[in-house]
């Protein structure tokens, strides 16, 4: 463990530490570009200039590992003149695009020169013109002018995607970034790129010009779209989410996602939610309050003992499960649970990076809490017991992420003749066939609760509510616990969300929009 000096203050690191790593660990602050932790060390962009005790020349410390007794600084005039003049040499050719540009507000080139810059600009030449909204494929857009070719992407393409789709072309202040023989930035990871862009060459065709990021507050969770459970940030303010982006965790998904699972923000906003609980007469479908509906229809489950089912999905957390179906039980007296499995046979797929074949978060914590109360139940035997009529009623806790669900219509048509209480936060166009007497429940999604997620390798996270979208919806807990007959008092919680969504001049709400980050600012 080597010992060295970084601006007066005495640190120990690994054997192999480079100097800015050293930095990072140490809250140093120090200018960079082409440098990430994730990739490969290039070298390129020259601003990360360290000044070493007795070496006449300044290093840059992406590429200089820290040895015994190493003294260091990036503070003296010298480093402080080098990175002025890279930060110059960098923005020769870059437009002024801040006001139009989707990275403002988290651009890598204003925070470096906003800490290390300031300077007055000497070129006086016309700056190089170069291509602008090239469609490198399904999910991104390049704007060449503001690439400053730090190559993060294309190491990334060659080193974690391993597509190798993009590549630097021509020659001095004409090179480019662009895609390999007109191939297309097609791969299950592209948006990675967008990610660790420092400028806003890289932009997002989902996110793109959808809101200025000082208007989005962000906060961490755990993905659920597959058994991998990524750690990731949510961006969202009074209006809904707006994106999703990765959040490091070394243990699991290190600094990266898949573009799939950053679609799921979309199926917790309000418009695509269920708001009311929902019973099916024979004029139609009347809505209630989700507390008083699930009270409504615990009528239905009294007195049915084995005619009566449980289907979890592996979606909710470890333990709304065990508090469900220890109610269930309890009430019941009936262990008629089923484990509704969307990824039979799949269940050891994997790419070889971070996508599972098990598209639910805690497929483990189900079957954890399943063994913990004796239940064995297999999906041929409930199938079994409704094609004999045996079931006349089923509770069903749906799937919140229902991307890989496509037999939810088949279910539905299985369960035709059965009265169904289906509980699940998103709509679901079939579950408007549900029979006459059937309730539709709505229920908190992921961002909305704390828990805890068990992945696939067994490691169990817990994480915190994010916010509230849906104040009445219902916890799976609370919604078993009410239909089996149980007491329980649900209080509707309050928010911006609801506020808003009680809002009906949208001008006024756009004029009275406010700068989500002014209200976690640090001390001064």
């Amino acid at each position: 463990m080597p010992k060295c000096t970084i601006n007066g203050k005495e640190i120990e690191v690994k054997e192999g530490t480079t100097i800015i790593e050293a930095m990072f660990k140490n809250e140093q602050k120090i200018a960079h570009y082409c440098w990430h932790p994730g990739l490969s060390v290039a070298g390129v962009c020259r601003l990360c200039m360290v000044e070493i005790e007795g070496n006449p020349r300044l290093q840059i410390a992406c590429n200089t590992v820290v040895t015994e007794g190493m003294k260091i600084n990036n503070a003296s005039d010298k480093v402080k003149d080098a990175a002025k003049w890279g930060l110059d040499f960098h923005l020769i050719n870059h437009p002024l695009d801040c006001p139009v540009c989707d990275q403002a507000g988290e651009c890598g080139l204003q925070d470096q020169y906003m800490e290390f810059g300031k300077y007055d600009p000497e070129m006086a030449e016309k700056k190089v013109k170069k291509h602008k909204v090239v469609d490198l494929g399904p999910t991104v857009v390049l704007d060449s002018e503001r690439c400053i070719l730090c190559s993060r992407c294309v190491r990334f393409t060659d080193e974690v995607s391993k597509t190798s789709e993009l590549g630097i072309f021509n020659r001095g202040d004409r090179s480019e970034i662009g895609t390999v023989d007109g191939k297309s930035l097609d791969n299950k990871y592209s948006l990675n790129t967008v990610d660790i862009c420092p400028v806003g060459a890289l932009t997002s065709k989902d996110f793109r010009f959808r809101q200025r990021v000082w208007y989005l507050k962000d906060q961490e969770t755990i993905c659920n779209g597959c058994s991998t459970g990524c750690s990731i940030k949510t961006y969202f303010n009074r209006e809904g989410f707006y994106r999703v982006k990765p959040a490091y965790n070394e243990q699991v998904n290190s600094y990266w996602m898949c573009d799939e699972g950053r679609d799921l923000y979309k199926f917790v906003n309000r418009e695509n939610r269920y708001l009311k609980a929902r019973r099916k007469t024979e004029a139609g479908w009347e809505e209630m309050i989700p507390g008083a509906g699930a009270k409504e229809a615990s009528a239905l489950v009294k007195g049915q003992g084995d005619s009566l089912a449980l289907v979890l999905t592996g979606q909710y957390t470890v333990e709304e499960f065990e508090t469900a179906v220890a109610s269930f039980v309890q009430e019941t007296k009936s262990k008629q649970v089923y484990h509704w499995q969307n990824h039979a046979g799949k269940e050891n797929d994997f790419d070889g990076f971070l996508i599972r074949g098990d598209k639910n978060p805690n497929t483990a914590g189900l079957k954890k809490v399943l063994s913990k109360h004796g239940i064995a139940t297999s999906w041929h035997e409930f199938q079994s017991a409704i094609s004999s009529g045996k079931l006349k009623t089923v509770i069903v806790a749906g799937p919140e992420n229902q991307m890989h669900y496509q037999e939810i219509d088949t279910l539905v048509k299985t369960l035709a003749k059965t009265k169904v209480i289906w509980m699940q936060s998103a709509k679901n166009a079939s579950l408007e066939a549900l029979s006459v007497g059937s309730w539709i429940l709505p229920m908190k999604s992921y961002v909305e609760k704390d828990g805890t997620f068990i992945n696939y390798a067994g490691l169990e996270r817990k994480f915190k509510k994010v916010t509230t979208v849906v104040s009445e919806a219902l916890t799976l807990a609370e919604g078993v616990q009410l239909v089996v007959g149980q007491n329980l008092m649900v209080k509707p919680e309050t928010n911006a969300f609801i506020e808003t969504a009680r809002r009906q001049d949208q001008v006024m709400l756009e004029h009275r929009k406010k700068n989500e980050f002014v209200f976690k600012r640090g001390s001064l």
